[in-house]
């Protein structure tokens, strides 16, 4: 039976974790996680200098947790410029989100288009502002990233996407890409010239076909049930380069922290070759008291 009960903060499990992996000199990835009430409070970033931890709306009563909100970016490039774009993007995106604020609080979590509406206009904003950094920097031109970002909206969440760093949910025993990469490869795959098993050893298995600051852009907003019984992840695709999804499965099935199993998804990565930064959140409810 469903559980309407919505989790207290303190009932939130959630952790995440970032890495350069064995052979880039630099980690273009970056995430963040935070709550959003009567203020956004920042849970954890990867920020070099983040956001403030609250930012309050004064003229909103006090009251419990409106939403959940977790970010990746996974900078484009193979520079400090991805770097910087996926470090605006978190920047830009959240901030939105904290202008929004009033939005989400009193806005109904069935209404699905309020939220696609909010969530669509903060990747293009954002884009925005990535170009306007580049365009003011020469050296800066083609910097890009990805940006994955779930909110959770008891008891519903809505994944925001563009790019290949992805969102999956485990729910009774079984692991679903719930995001769709934005590569070459999987426009292909799309089309029927290519068979997954193929496109993941073609060469355009990681070309992006949407990113923010790219010359495409195309976000897409997807809303999911949520419950008491799902785990979520959101990863870079350092991760999924080197960890099958069986194992991601088995990881998930078995963990007994986020914080433990993203760092033993980290270490299988790495152990693996750890060929690219690596980025992962897991989050999910965890009651205080055992649900009857």
């Amino acid at each position: 039976m469903f559980d309407a009960t919505k989790p207290r903060d303190d009932e939130i499990d959630v952790f995440g974790i970032t890495h350069p992996g064995l052979v880039r000199a630099v980690n273009q990835d970056h995430f963040l996680t935070a709550t959003i009430g009567r203020e956004m409070r920042i849970l954890q970033s990867s920020l070099p200098q983040p956001l403030p931890e609250m930012i309050v709306l004064p003229n909103l009563a006090p009251a419990e947790r409106a939403a959940f909100v977790a970010v990746v970016a996974d900078g484009v490039g193979g520079s400090a410029d991805g770097e910087e774009a996926s470090r605006v993007a978190v920047e830009e995106v959240t901030s939105y989100i904290a202008r929004s604020l009033h939005a989400f609080y009193t806005a109904d979590p069935a209404n699905e288009e309020t939220f696609r509406e909010t969530l669509e206009k903060a990747a293009r904003e954002t884009h925005a502002q990535i170009l306007k950094r580049a365009s003011a920097d020469p050296a800066r031109a083609g910097m890009a990233t990805t940006l994955t970002l779930w909110m959770g909206v008891w008891p519903y969440g809505y994944l925001l996407q563009v790019g290949d760093s992805r969102y999956y949910l485990l729910r009774d025993g079984v692991l679903t890409q719930v995001s769709r990469d934005q590569t070459v490869a999987q426009e292909l795959i799309d089309t029927g010239v290519l068979t997954p098993s193929n496109a993941r050893r073609t060469r355009w298995a990681h070309v992006l076909s949407s990113a923010l600051g790219g010359p495409t852009t195309a976000p897409t907003v997807t809303r999911t049930q949520n419950d008491w019984t799902t785990v979520h992840l959101l990863c870079s695709d350092g991760l999924t380069k080197h960890v099958s999804d069986e194992r991601i499965r088995e990881r998930l099935m078995s963990m007994t922290s986020s914080r433990q199993v993203c760092e033993d998804l980290l270490q299988d990565a790495l152990d693996d070759g750890g060929t690219d930064n690596i980025t992962i959140v897991v989050g999910c409810p965890k009651p205080r008291q055992p649900k009857p």
